[in-house]
């Protein structure tokens, strides 16, 4: 199944430059790290947004977790860069029960494909 109303999610800009692809934020910096092997940069974290949209959101969602708030999903699919660089990256969507407009929690490696 697809992300509920996957072509409404909402990506917050902040959450891709100022904490995934971020080399100063405290938790984020680590994650930057397999980020920028894939080719992302902070300044240009409109790319991984597009991507995200693009090979993610078009991609199989599993149900995660259930709370009276919403539910949380993950994708779990490759990222492709325009270089030829790509990993398997798992992203967290929670979908909230008030509007149902998937938002982006978070990405990170998903290990090996």
């Amino acid at each position: 199944m697809l992300l509920p109303n996957a072509n409404q999610a909402i990506i917050d800009p902040l959450k891709l430059h100022g904490y995934l692809l971020s080399t100063t934020h405290p938790v984020g910096r680590f994650k930057t790290r397999f980020f920028s092997a894939l080719g992302y940069a902070a300044e240009r974290w409109q790319e991984l947004e597009g991507d995200l949209r693009a090979q993610h959101l078009t991609q199989p969602a599993e149900l995660s977790e259930v709370m009276p708030e919403g539910q949380l999903f993950t994708i779990r699919a490759i990222l492709k860069r325009r270089n030829d660089q790509s990993a398997l990256v798992l992203s967290v969507w929670f979908v909230p029960t008030t509007n149902g407009v998937p938002r982006f929690v978070t990405a990170y490696s998903g290990g090996t494909a």
